[in-house]
């Protein structure tokens, strides 16, 4: 049995986010707790883009009929994606971050939550940090960049989340995982944002609710007012916006213990502070998610080695010291043009194409 779920390992692993092997093998352990074999055999066959269920069954020598109910069965558990129509739908195999973990939000428990605990530091260093291109990046809300600067559509949130026609909020299941194990988080829960197709997919699947734009700019501004760190996915049009804070999201987690955070996320601007304007109030050290702001003498100085860009200190500032400033052009990052392109160039940094 655990032959199979090793060869499901390493067929995640050839996913652009990979899935990378550990010294203790809890990797393997994650997935019997969410596959049964029958299930793992199926996602061997299945490749990471849309497909209808007669080629499926073609390849896996199956009969369509029985696996088609499998494969939505699969759908709705979260560990395969499901695209198009009810009546007629795609199927495709998915990554286990973001993907199938994310996608598993209803069906969590304690083994489970301690199992993805330990693998995913591990993963983040093995698999997010060791390659350049990641599947998020950071952005601000445009009210904590200084007024004066021209910004992309793409740069920040309200920009992304006003052109979407599907929109659903869940919760975050990196506080709700925490919450299960006794360790509950302050910050709101039901702030993660999903777009599009997946957004349809999260309904469809019980994973969140239909709202619209203004109800996601509320919910934005939810977010800005606690302090949350807005990561999108990786593109200009993103399926996606994060809400993540320092003590539960693994990301945030693993950039903290790093001495040089801003290096490893895409992100365009850095926060800056007028000393003259500084009351030493310390709000934004208190406020900022990667220990980036210290105090000198009677002002806040920010270290630009760990500052990522979040403005998040930005909104506690009594007396508008601090704003968020853009990078030089030639350190700006471009983000691909959407999801696709982004899991194209993750795969080619890896060798898996």
């Amino acid at each position: 049995m655990t032959d199979l779920y090793k060869k499901l390992a390493l067929h995640l692993d050839k996913m652009p986010a990979g899935f990378p092997a550990t010294d203790s093998g809890v990797e393997v352990k994650i997935l019997e707790r969410l596959f049964t074999q029958d299930e793992a055999a199926i996602v061997l066959g299945l490749n990471m883009w849309p497909e209808p269920v007669p080629v499926i069954a073609e390849r896996l020598s199956m009969a369509p009929e029985h696996l088609g109910d499998t494969l939505m069965a699969m759908s709705k558990k979260g560990l395969i994606f499901r695209a198009g129509k009810e009546a007629s739908p795609s199927y495709m195999a998915i990554q286990f971050v973001i993907g199938i973990w994310e996608f598993n939000l209803n069906r969590l428990n304690t083994g489970l939550i301690r199992d993805v605990n330990e693998y995913l530091p591990q993963y983040m260093k093995k698999s997010w940090l060791k390659y350049k291109t990641k599947q998020l990046r950071v952005i601000p809300v445009s009210k904590t960049v200084t007024v004066d600067l021209a910004t992309m559509p793409y740069e920040t949130a309200e920009e992304i989340i006003s052109k979407q026609k599907k929109i659903v909020v869940s919760d975050c299941i990196c506080r709700k995982e925490h919450d299960m194990v006794g360790q509950p988080c302050d910050y709101p829960r039901e702030v993660c944002l999903t777009f599009g197709s997946g957004a349809y997919y999260y309904e469809g699947n019980g994973l969140g609710r239909g709202i619209d734009v203004e109800e996601a700019l509320a919910i934005l501004e939810k977010g800005r007012q606690a302090g949350l760190v807005l990561q999108p996915g990786n593109a200009k049009d993103p399926g996606n916006i994060c809400m993540c804070c320092g003590c539960c999201c693994q990301v945030l987690a693993n950039l903290k213990t790093l001495e040089q955070p801003a290096k490893a996320v895409h992100s365009n601007y850095f926060a800056q502070v007028d000393a003259d304007e500084c009351v030493g109030c310390e709000a934004c050290m208190d406020r900022c998610h990667m220990d980036a702001i210290n105090m000198d003498d009677t002002a806040a100085m920010v270290n630009f080695d760990r500052c990522i860009g979040c403005g998040v200190c930005v909104p506690v500032c009594p007396s508008g010291a601090i704003a968020l400033v853009k990078k030089q052009e030639t350190d700006q990052y471009d983000p691909p043009a959407n999801t696709f392109e982004t899991y194209l160039t993750m795969a080619q940094e890896r060798g898996n194409i």
